[in-house]
């Protein structure tokens, strides 16, 4: 038995653990398990080129529960003493500063490598034992145990598979992870599409009204999930299928885009368009990040352009540095060049919808817009692209592109300078009067009723060179003829509307008007309230073109909103 006694102190090594690796501390089931998968992916890759000529057998990872233990267990590659004191010994014991030194560059290799996410045991175990059998010919067993201390024994003991059994006696503050159920779901979160049949106990099955185990094993993951393999080979089932296994609760997917890339970086996985109901920060952190089929997270904020956290789905990559911060992965060049590649495969996607069936894209608008207006919002590549698909609605439920709508209205819709004018509402049934007068004025009302269209207005009108003048400062700067007339006409409409439904004055004119005269009144509105909106919005309607002067004018008692907008500037926001 070799006994070592190593010169550095227990608090050199834990932090090294708690800030290099993780503080979370139920990553170490990942660790374990990612490791054990590695481990067997390994032989695999021998005995495919011939260096290993002994029988593969079943390769199934194994996780168990005893009393007061955890136990890991491969049978993969295995380790040799030696190998043991060089990737756990060496590397993890060398000190704090000389072990981040010695791997500051090996920070995205962490998941996989043995003597780095082996020590995240720590986290949850007083003691822990590796007991292994390497798969050279005529390899010695042997058990390596150690209590966290700077104290190790490695000994010869007997075992007689090959690989590995990492045994984990939890401590007594982390008891939480002796149980089945907990375990259960973080084998599901961490492990559930690892490339190796992972197995957490046998199979159940009810039996004279109980639940009892079978001889079946009971495997947890799907080892070929279906981001891995090839589109030609999938049909619309198998990914609405797979989108109902990562969302249960959810509704079907609106469609999906299938990212397959080996240069100049790796990145495999599936970006699903969900239906977003209503609140935007409910919906975000979604999609799951994965690196080589290894559960990491599903904050992704800094890896995908913000207006995509929206998406659900997974994405898969090696090149995707994990353990460092979020102000490093803006600035990493793999992170930026997948960015890139993301937005412009979600583009291509939906300009593609577009151009092919036009009428399946106007029918997922209402669904669809959300993501493209918070993409345009927020992304000024994605704003070029989007801008050719991207559409208005009017309220006849009618869809134009930005293009398709300036040609509708020129003739129709133009201030005294020739500007084009946008009117919009934004409740169909409140704003329903004034809608109605200028369609009979024979005016194209928009409808901008969603979540981002009033910061969508606001863009574009810094892109189309609108200034945005409210009520009051309009009182302030318009000419003073113009500004005391339309108050007072607005002035002696109301009065008019108070005096035409007052009880007196309806009394009087019932009296001395023929019935057919009088009978009219009701065919405005029924109420005073109804019949100044209505009157009102006609006085507007029939003077905003003298008021127009290329800008927006907001009015409070005017739901309808006047966009009075010049062409666009030939290079990018007007300032």
């Amino acid at each position: 038995m070799q006994k070592g006694n190593i010169g550095v102190t227990t608090e050199n090594i834990f932090p090294v653990i708690k800030k290099f690796l993780y503080s979370d501390h139920e990553i170490f089931l990942r660790e374990l398990v990612s490791n054990a998968v590695d481990a067997t992916q390994k032989l695999k890759t021998l005995s495919s080129i011939g260096e290993f000529k002994g029988e593969v057998g079943d390769l199934t990872v194994h996780v168990s529960l005893g009393k007061d233990t955890i136990t890991v267990s491969d049978h993969g590659i295995g380790l040799t003493a030696e190998e043991i004191d060089k990737y756990i010994n060496q590397i993890a014991f060398s000190g704090a500063n000389d072990f981040l030194e010695k791997y500051k560059n090996d920070a995205n290799a962490i998941i996989g490598h043995f003597g780095l996410g082996f020590y995240s045991a720590f986290m949850v175990a007083k003691k822990v034992e590796i007991i292994t059998k390497s798969y050279r010919e005529g390899a010695q067993a042997v058990k390596w145990t150690c209590d966290g201390s700077p104290e190790f024994t490695i000994e010869d003991t007997d075992k007689a598979e090959r690989g590995t059994d990492i045994v984990l006696y939890i401590d007594d503050d982390c008891k939480e992870f002796l149980e089945e159920a907990r375990i259960s779901s973080l084998l599901k979160k961490y492990c559930s599409f690892l490339p190796i049949p992972v197995a957490f106990g046998k199979k159940k099955e009810w039996k004279d009204g109980k639940q009892v185990e079978t001889a079946e094993d009971n495997i947890i993951n799907d080892s070929n999930p279906l981001w891995t393999l090839k589109p030609s080979e999938l049909k619309d089932e198998d990914y609405k299928k797979f989108y109902r296994d990562l969302y249960p609760m959810s509704d079907e997917p609106l469609f999906w885009i299938h990212l397959n890339v080996d240069y100049p970086f790796h990145l495999t996985g599936i970006l699903y368009f969900p239906k977003v109901k209503s609140n935007i920060e409910l919906n975000k952190n979604k999609i799951q990040l994965y690196c080589n089929q290894v559960y990491v997270t599903d904050s992704v904020e800094g890896i995908v352009p913000d207006f995509l956290t929206l998406l659900h789905g997974v994405l898969d990559s090696p090149d995707i540095p994990l353990n460092v911060s979020r102000s490093y992965l803006q600035s990493d060049a793999n992170v930026k060049k997948i960015s890139t590649y993301i937005t412009k495969k979600v583009s291509d996607r939906l300009q593609s919808i577009f151009k092919n069936d036009r009428k399946q894209f106007e029918e997922k608008w209402n669904d669809l817009k959300i993501f493209i207006n918070y993409g345009m919002l927020t992304q000024e590549d994605f704003y070029d692209r989007a801008k050719d698909f991207a559409l208005f609605t009017d309220t006849d439920s009618k869809y134009y592109t930005f293009e398709e709508y300036k040609t509708l209205i020129k003739d129709n819709q133009t201030d005294k300078d020739g500007n084009l004018i946008y009117l919009y509402a934004n409740n169909l049934d409140e704003q329903y009067t004034y809608i109605d007068a200028a369609k009979n004025k024979g005016y194209n009302v928009l409808l901008m009723d969603g979540q981002l269209d009033v910061p969508m207005i606001n863009m574009l009108l810094l892109r189309y060179r609108i200034v945005i003048i409210t009520f009051e400062v309009l009182l302030v700067h318009s000419l003073p003829y113009v500004k005391k007339s339309f108050i007072l006409v607005q002035i002696l409409l109301f009065l008019f509307c108070v005096l035409l439904y007052s009880t007196a004055v309806k009394f009087v004119l019932a009296s001395v008007l023929p019935s057919s005269v009088y009978s009219i009144l009701p065919t405005i509105s029924p109420s005073l309230t109804g019949a100044y909106k209505k009157l009102s919005a006609y006085t507007v309607l029939a003077t905003f073109s003298f008021l127009a002067n290329g800008t927006t004018i907001f009015l409070p008692f005017v739901p309808v909103t006047l966009i009075f907008s010049s062409s666009p500037p030939a290079h990018g926001i007007s300032r």
